[in-house]
């Protein structure tokens, strides 16, 4: 995956990654041809727009930010056979001249505003 400008990478299949900062991880669209879901790209890798709007979500232990409550968890669902108790999470956007325009529906305290695109917290590689 290579670095197309300070916010943005592309990757293979017409992939675009760049970081998102309310969920401190990156996120991805797949453009132009291709097989499964895409969005138009306006072709500006400095100030991108995305549609339609981009929308991740996933599944985290609920006690992640706590190691001794996520300790006990992990031990119970051991003991029980069990797993371990997940939190869905969500982050929805609309990417817009090189902006995020976080929804309402984001579970990340982010939700409602909008921010530019940060460069990546890495370099090229």
């Amino acid at each position: 995956m290579g670095l197309i400008s300070k916010i943005l990478r592309d990757g293979t299949d017409g992939r675009l990654t760049w970081w998102c900062p309310g969920c401190d991880s990156p996120h991805a669209i797949n453009h132009g041809e291709g097989a499964g879901p895409r969005w138009t790209w306006n072709g500006d890798a400095v100030k991108p727009t995305f549609s339609p709007s981009v929308l991740t979500w996933w599944s985290e232990p609920a006690n992640l930010d706590n190691e001794e409550a996520l300790q006990r968890d992990i031990q119970a669902a051991r003991e029980s056979g069990g797993k371990v108790p997940q939190v869905d999470k969500r982050c929805h956007s609309f990417v817009k001249d090189g902006q995020m325009q976080f929804l309402g529906d984001c579970t990340h305290a982010m939700a409602g505003q909008t921010v530019d695109i940060p460069t990546w917290p890495w370099g090229e590689d």
